[in-house]
């Protein structure tokens, strides 16, 4: 049990009140001062995280198992035990997107951690080749092949050898065909040549439609009323989308993979935004929809609050459980299996927790609640396409 303190005879050192507790009635100060020991400084943030873990102990179960119990306690005036409702729920989109992001980046590494690169040739790779014209071309072809292949970080180093040992074995096969043809052989100098001539001519290919020289758009955008300073922002943003798509799409192995990287963190970084500005639409809704329950916008917004929190908090774990099950597949399969089945029940958990919400914080009849339920819930699809959209089109400008 904590023990009282007296502070009788004590003064704020800031405004020299007298101290009447731990904190002065004037401009709010602590007696307490920041200066103190280490053992001072460990003990406070020991205490403050358990403090926090307390609050998420008694807030994430009912989130997660009891629809609208959370809110209720909130509309009850028992808010204290419970993590605030904009900080659980800014808090838990973080984290969605961030698992949601390194789960893709996971994706991403095993799928190109899984290709072979195609580094062995065929058994006659120019038998197609019938003048000594093509023969050349398609050599030039597969060694730029090989060329990209070679660019990729994530290649072995023991792929780098077999690709130097493949484009020894094509030259030999090329100049064979081109003696077959009656044509002299390559040297490596004439082979290397019209691979230099490919690159020279795609540094000097024009830029894409809409683009200029110098890389800016040749028609910025100009809606008329619109203020000029986000008409230019338009126009930048437009014009890194281009640079960044057409880098994805016709750059080389490195700087497309950088373009794609780039477009995705865009996007990543965009979303928490873009879902901040639909929880007050999403709030004004559900006043529009129960403007005869007598309740204040704030209200409503709570509920929007817990609603995206519990989505997020569904994500989350079901993002965690596919992780886990794609790294327990290999060695245990029962394991796998059962959390396949969470990951099921989770997502059709969804849907049935926001019906089961908004009939008990409303409390209408159970055909009034599932009409309103579907057109909000048509109507919030519309609205989350459009924000994603949106946050695509940011992303690629990013």
């Amino acid at each position: 049990m904590k023990q009282l303190t007296s502070y009788e005879g004590q003064h704020c050192a800031n405004c020299g009140t007298a101290m009447q507790g731990e904190f002065c009635h004037e401009c709010g100060q602590s007696i307490h001062s920041v200066i103190k020991p280490m053992h001072g400084m460990i003990e406070e943030t020991v205490e403050t995280l358990l403090h926090i873990d307390g609050r998420i102990v008694h807030t994430l179960p009912p989130l997660l198992l009891k629809p609208g119990f959370l809110t209720l306690e909130y509309f009850s005036g028992r808010r204290v035990r419970y993590i605030a409702p904009f900080r659980l729920m800014f808090v838990l989109c973080v984290l969605a997107f961030f698992v949601f992001h390194l789960a893709l980046d996971n994706m991403a590494s095993r799928s190109l951690a899984s290709m072979q690169p195609q580094t062995h040739l065929k058994s006659d790779p120019f038998k197609d080749a019938d003048t000594p014209a093509k023969v050349r071309e398609e050599l030039r072809i597969e060694l730029e092949k090989m060329e990209k292949i070679r660019n990729y970080e994530v290649v072995p180093k023991y792929a780098a050898t077999e690709l130097a040992l493949s484009e020894q074995k094509m030259r030999q096969a090329a100049n064979k065909r081109l003696t077959d043809l009656g044509a002299a052989p390559m040297s490596a100098a004439s082979i290397a040549a019209p691979a230099v001539a490919a690159s020279k001519d795609d540094d000097n290919e024009p830029f894409p439609d809409g683009m200029d020289n110098s890389g800016h758009m040749s028609q910025p955008f100009h809606i008329a009323w619109l203020p000029d300073m986000i008409n230019e922002r338009l126009t930048l943003w437009a014009t890194r989308a281009i640079a960044n798509w057409q880098t994805y799409k016709h750059g080389d192995a490195r700087s497309s993979e950088e373009a794609k990287q780039r477009m995705i963190n865009g996007v990543f970084g965009t979303l928490p935004q873009t879902m901040f500005v639909l929880i007050p639409i999403f709030a004004a809704m559900l006043a529009l929809f129960y403007v005869f329950r007598r309740r204040l916008y704030m209200e409503h917004l709570i509920v929007a609050l817990h609603s995206h929190a519990f989505m997020f908090l569904s994500l989350l774990l079901i993002l965690l459980a596919g992780m886990l099950s794609t790294w327990l597949k290999p060695h245990g399969a029962w394991m796998a299996i059962t959390l396949d089945w969470v990951e099921i029940l989770l997502f059709w958990w969804i849907p049935i927790y926001l019906l089961i919400m908004q009939k008990r914080v409303y409390r209408q009849g159970w055909p009034m609640t599932v009409l309103k339920y579907l057109f909000i819930g048509w109507c919030y699809c519309w609205l989350l396409l459009f924000a994603l959209i949106i946050a695509f089109v940011l992303g690629l400008a990013h």
